[in-house]
């Protein structure tokens, strides 16, 4: 089997907790325990796990457009306490919606020599999809589990599925 790496994907308080900025609703709860077997079958296997989390400045300009959330060092840009890493396992904090972007992301990947990545978390049309595009400009095969991945917009999330299949190449599973 080629090298795979698990990319989860912002698993954090402001997202999936109640109480967050960005609260994504009920049902993208529902990934949780689809991320915990997958995280799980990762490690069974020593796979590489990486997380990649929001970790805004205070005045970060993404918050012309959406409201303030994860800001580095509160509990909402904190992961899950359902999701938490162990520390052999990489934790990348990001600025922006694609992982790669103005990360170490790419390093990482090449470092662990992955082939593979499946991708899960929130949201779906944004943080998501945007890595997996990086993943497909770098020609990595891409698994996304459509019930491992959720949204705030159901229109978006389907689409989004969509791009990323027929666009990007990624294998939905």
């Amino acid at each position: 089997m080629a090298n795979q790496a698990l990319i989860i994907v912002d698993m954090l308080n402001d997202f999936l907790n109640p109480q967050g900025a960005l609260y994504c609703g009920d049902a993208a709860r529902t990934i949780i325990p689809i991320i915990e077997q997958r995280l799980n079958s990762y490690r069974e296997k020593n796979d590489t796990v990486i997380y990649l989390c929001d970790a805004h400045d205070k005045n970060d300009r993404e918050f012309e457009k959406f409201p303030s959330h994860c800001v580095a060092g509160t509990w909402g840009a904190e992961l899950l306490p359902e999701i938490k890493p162990l520390p052999e396992e990489h934790v990348i904090l990001k600025q922006r919606f694609s992982g790669f972007y103005g990360t170490d992301l790419d390093a990482v990947l090449k470092r662990a020599k992955i082939e593979q990545a499946e991708v899960v978390g929130v949201c779906t049309s944004i943080c998501v999809m945007d890595t997996v595009s990086g993943l497909a400009n770098r020609d990595y095969a891409i698994i996304v589990p459509t019930r491992g991945v959720a949204d705030f917009d159901p229109a978006m999330h389907a689409t989004a599925l969509q791009r990323m299949e027929r666009v990007y190449g990624a294998k939905l599973v």
